[in-house]
């Protein structure tokens, strides 16, 4: 069946600036062009600057950020989507708001809580969630401007990406993040840091972590740091070696891990430990964490992991934990709060009887939970775009489709939404502070963090009706 465009242009408003949403922006426009129809999107945001976890979600140093910053700019920068930041979904604007205003409405809200560790302990001080440190050290308006930084002896519990970030930037010396754009008071309380040894653990074996080869390269060149780890964690597991020979990066990263292993120690005044086959059991200590307990694991031939009944001990004063990121609910949308995701078909929103929710759709974490790397968001996008595309017949005409007139609902209620120009501004005014830094080497900018501040200046440079 040929699906039809609506008589007026396609109004598609996109809850989430991250890589999700631009995606999916930019695919539905090309589709909606495609079609023969000319397409009008609004991007929003929570936050005054675009880009979602680019720029609030993974470690500043990542040398590859730089290139997709790079294409959601220029994806931004066409013309075709219209970003409007600084507008929170569910306080100032609702569905109500959205249904009267577009054809179809696509969540692409990602998923930024920490995942729980359910073990005894974690309430105590010195157990952190790793969200809530990223968005400290990528500056985040809505975090804590200090961090506790007081550990010598730290573990990171997980064995995916966000952990060996963590890591990282926990074992890092401030100087060597001068290049990126952390802001003052992150380089600053991490110059303050006393710590010696990171320790990231993990249940199963070095044959099944879930880290990407780069990210593992990354820690061997740490200036300072020596990476350690452990021949005991190196014990027979067919069922891992089997899917080592079929997996080039698991092969890669097992050969990079198993490398270290003879590597010669440099004395570095700080040390970076991978241990594997260890499930923790307890955080312990009396008024903050004192230390952590874990049982030792084994390989049960079909790539599960059981308990040995070993118990170890770590003295610690500080743990973060990295196993994984859980969406939230989202007002007036149903909610799968076992796997922290809206309930879907293809990104179509279903309610509670498995029925889609008509114009509602989603993408990206919040459409299949946090599981993949940025580039996966690219076919999430394509399938919703598919089923968006699909139902254009079954979509109702917005009683106020005027681009204009959302801008107008917003500024009625006071809201100091930002644009696109704004952001543009915004980055230019931290590049400038990035120029005139005084810091002893070339910074390319340096990140505004608080939220008035970067509003006043996105503003500065546009009128807003």
């Amino acid at each position: 069946m040929t699906r039809s465009l609506p008589a007026s242009p396609l109004r598609v408003a996109i809850i989430g600036a991250g890589p999700a949403g631009i995606y999916a922006g930019n695919i539905l426009a090309a589709a909606v062009r495609d079609a023969g129809g000319e397409p009008s999107i609004d991007l929003f945001d929570s936050l005054p600057a675009p880009y979602g976890l680019i720029r609030y979600g993974v470690a500043p140093d990542h040398p590859r950020i730089k290139g997709i910053v790079n294409s959601l700019h220029e994806m931004l920068d066409s013309g075709v989507i219209r970003f409007i930041g600084n507008v929170n979904y569910g306080v100032d604007l609702d569905l109500a708001d959205l249904r009267a205003h577009y054809h179809a409405v696509i969540f692409a809200t990602g998923a930024i809580r920490d995942a729980e560790l359910n073990i005894p302990g974690t309430e105590l001080p010195g157990s952190f969630g790793a969200a809530d440190f990223v968005s400290w050290f990528d500056g985040h308006p809505d975090a804590p401007r200090d961090w506790p930084l007081d550990a010598t002896d730290i573990a990171v519990i997980g064995n995916g990406n966000v952990a060996l970030d963590v890591a990282r930037m926990l074992a890092k010396h401030a100087d060597d993040l001068l290049p990126t754009d952390i802001p003052g008071t992150v380089y600053a309380g991490l110059a303050g840091s006393p710590v010696t040894d990171v320790h990231v653990f993990g249940r199963r074996g070095p044959s099944q972590v879930k880290f990407t080869p780069i990210e593992l390269r990354e820690l061997a060149e740490v200036p300072d740091v020596d990476v350690i780890v452990y021949e005991e964690d190196f014990q027979p597991d067919e069922h891992g070696e089997a899917s080592v020979a079929t997996n080039n990066q698991l092969k890669v990263m097992t050969r990079t891990l198993r490398g270290w292993l003879t590597r010669e120690q440099t004395g570095a005044s700080r040390r970076l430990h991978l241990h594997f086959w260890h499930a923790p059991a307890e955080l312990y200590g009396d008024g903050r964490v004192e230390g952590m307990r874990f049982e030792r694991t084994e390989p049960t031939g079909d790539g599960g992991v059981r308990g040995t009944g070993e118990i170890r001990d770590f003295p610690l004063q500080a743990v973060y934990r990295a196993v994984g990121y859980r969406g939230s609910a989202l007002p007036g949308l149903p909610f799968d709060d076992e796997r922290g995701v809206v309930p879907n078909d293809g990104g179509r929103v279903l309610d509670a009887s498995g029925t889609p929710l008509p114009g509602l759709y989603t993408t990206g974490w919040i459409k299949r939970g946090p599981v993949g790397l940025i580039g996966h968001t690219k076919g999430d996008a394509l399938e919703t775009v598919g089923t968006v595309i699909a139902d254009l017949d079954l979509l109702v005409e917005p009683a106020e489709p005027d681009t204009e007139a959302i801008l107008e609902v917003l500024a009625g209620r006071g809201i100091r939404f930002t644009s696109w120009p704004g952001w543009l501004a915004l980055d230019a005014h931290e590049r400038m502070l990035g120029e005139v830094d005084e810091s002893p080497v070339a910074r390319e900018r340096v990140k505004v963090v608080a939220r008035d501040e970067q509003v006043d200046i996105a503003r500065a440079e546009i009128f807003v009706a």
